[in-house]
This record gives structure tokens, C-alpha cells and sequence, in this order.
């Protein structure tokens, strides 16, 4: 039967484009550092607190790069209790299909779809972003064929609500070989969650890219609390107290590596309202303090932050303003790592 798909033009492979823009040296010897110093977060080494934290989309390398350079001036300042993570997230996920999808798809969001283009897009900017502010960055896995893009330089990937109960999301993050957030499903069912974290903790054999491939298992797969919507489509949280209890017993029914959690404050968890961020984020910093196997599990947070509060139109105009979810606006933003600081 004949496809109804127009095959318009054949793209690079991850191998060209990494010789196309490669990673030097320098930027080569900061990535593992970074690794190293992420894992042993997640082993609890090392009892930083970690901030994924950034645009909901990057949408403009210029207004990106100013975020990102005015988080490393931040992480200076609170080095010794916060560990940063930048979100520079290239593919965005979208409920009906419709609306931008990210820098991947349009490296312009006013212009038509170009991937290669997109290609050529992300991993310049998370170059960038590495070579100029020393950070490596965080992307979502929306699609993990395109994941091998990306791989040589990311520091953490996200799977997202919607993914998390894809086989092929799982099989691949169990050969990736860095942290893996797996976020609950928006309809709140953690067994979906911890049955992804288990999938990507073991060894499998599948297809990838036209490949039989064999991971040896991720033990930095983890759960993100995103919170979740009810059969009335409204939002409800999953990050207070009763919430990260339940998950440390859902843990210990079974044999994790490395038990560990990560707090989205936006999503359903702030009914996507970011300003809510501030409030979620420090009740979770009481819970750690007053329970000390929840701040073992609690990594730290999942913040939407960006230069502007709120959002926009595509066609919006504002310099560092969410042109999709809206963002906690830098002013705040700093005042929160900065407390965040203190009460780690």
C-alpha cells in the first residue's frame, strides 16, 4: 500500500553531524567532569542539590545563551550547596500534535520546518553553551532515534509524561550513560513510572537506527514528580510530604539502584502556573529537612525559569519570554536558587 508521507529529503546522521560540529577537547574534559560529578549526586556522594532549570523551550540561541550566562554567574555564588543543570530543550512535546515543536523542528519558530537545519541548531547551541558558561545541559528524549545527535554532549535527559510508557523510550535509556529522569504519566499511575525505571536499570537487546544493540543498564534511572490530572482534567500534585513517603516505599519493593527523585514544580504539580514554583520548591526543602530518607531520595528540582515571567505568542516579540508553557521571569528566579541555597 502506498504511504501517504512525502519523503522530502534525506538527513545528516548523527556521526557527520558530530564531525560537523565536533566537541574539542577542552569542552570533551568538562562533560566528563560534569558526569562524574552528577553520578555521584545520585549515589549520595555528594549532597548538593541539583537544579534542572531553564526555558520550558529554547526557542532563540541569543536570549538562551544571556539565561544560560547569567546562571553560571548564580552557580558561582552557591557552588558549594547547588549543583546547576541548564534545560536547553530542543524538542517539545505536543498534546494534539499541533503548535511549535521546538528548535529540532524550527530552528526559526516563525519560519517553516527545517530539520536539518534544526539539526545544525541544537547542537551548535549546546556547544555554546558548554565552551562559553562550562555547562553541559539537559534535553528531553522526545524522539530517541535523535538522541545520538546530542549524546557525546548532554549532561541529563528527561523522559516525559507522555513517553514514559513507550517501550522503545525505555530500552534506549537503559544505554544511555548519564542520569535519566523518568516523569510519572499524566494520569498519576507511579507503578507506569517505576516499571519505566526498572526497564531502563536492566540490560536489554533491541533495534535502534537500523541496529541490534545491547545496553548494559542505566543505574541513574530515576522518578520525576510532575504531578498529574484527574478524570475531571484538573490538576493535582504529587511532590507533598505523604507523596515522597509513598514513593520511598514503592522503592524499597523493589532492587533500584541508586533510589532517587527529582521534583518538577511546574506541569500539573504548579496547574502550570509558575509563579507556584517558588512555594513547591521550599514545602519539598521542609520535607527534606525533616525526614532524612527523603532528602536522601529528593535530588533536587525541575524549574521553568527564563528571562520574562509568563509566556507568549510565537509572534510574541518579548526577548526572553516562553513562547510555550510560562517561565518564572530571571529576577525571581535568582532570589529562589539563592534560598534554595540557604535552606540546603
Amino acid at each position: 500500500m502506498k504511504m501517504h508521507m512525502d519523503f522530502e529529503k534525506k538527513l545528516t546522521i548523527p556521526m557527520e553531524a558530530k564531525k560537523l560540529y565536533p566537541l574539542d577537547e577542552k569542552s570533551e574534559a568538562i562533560v566528563e567532569r560534569r558526569d562524574r560529578e552528577i553520578k555521584a549526586i545520585f549515589r549520595g556522594e555528594d549532597e548538593r542539590l541539583i537544579l534542572i532549570i531553564g526555558p520550558c523551550s529554547a526557542d532563540r540561541e541569543d536570549s538562551v545563551m544571556d539565561y544560560i550566562t547569567r546562571l553560571r554567574e548564580v552557580q558561582e555564588k552557591v557552588k558549594e550547596k547547588i549543583y546547576i543543570i541548564p534545560r536547553i530543550y530542543t524538542n517539545k512535546p505536543r498534546t494534539t500534535g499541533s503548535g511549535y515543536k521546538g528548535m529540532l523542528h524550527q530552528p526559526d519558530p516563525t519560519q517553516k520546518p527545517d530539520m536539518f537545519k534544526g539539526i545544525v541548531a541544537i547542537r551548535s547551541l549546546h556547544l555554546r553553551a558548554l565552551r562559553e558558561t562550562e555547562f553541559s545541559c539537559a534535553d528531553e528524549m522526545l524522539y530517541p532515534e535523535n538522541h545520538r545527535y546530542l549524546d557525546d554532549i548532554l549532561a541529563y535527559v528527561a523522559v516525559g509524561a507522555r513517553s514514559v510508557e513507550d517501550q522503545q523510550h525505555r530500552l534506549v535509556s537503559s544505554g544511555v550513560g548519564i542520569p535519566v529522569g523518568m516523569k510519572n504519566p499524566t494520569g498519576g499511575d507511579l507503578t507506569v513510572m517505576m516499571n519505566s525505571i526498572t526497564a531502563a536499570q536492566h540490560k536489554h537487546t533491541f533495534l535502534y537506527r537500523g541496529w541490534q544493540a545491547h545496553s548494559e543498564g542505566n543505574p541513574y534511572a530515576h522518578a520525576i514528580l510532575r504531578g498529574y490530572m484527574n478524570k475531571h482534567l484538573e490538576s493535582l500534585p504529587n511532590y507533598h510530604y505523604e507523596d515522597l513517603v509513598h514513593l520511598l516505599e514503592l522503592y524499597a519493593q523493589g532492587e533500584y539502584a541508586n533510589p532517587s527523585c527529582i521534583i518538577d514544580t511546574n506541569h500539573a504539580n504548579s496547574g502550570k502556573n509558575p509563579f507556584e514554583q517558588i512555594r513547591i520548591a521550599k514545602e519539598v526543602m521542609s520535607s527534606r529537612k525533616y525526614n532524612p530518607e527523603i532528602k536522601k531520595l529528593v535530588k533536587g528540582f525541575m524549574i521553568e525559569s527564563y528571562i520574562e515571567d509568563g509566556c507568549q505568542k510565537i509572534d510574541g516579540g518579548v526577548y526572553g519570554k516562553s513562547i510555550t508553557d510560562p517561565c518564572l521571569g530571571w529576577e525571581k528566579t535568582e532570589r529562589l536558587i539563592l534560598d534554595l541555597a540557604e535552606l540546603a
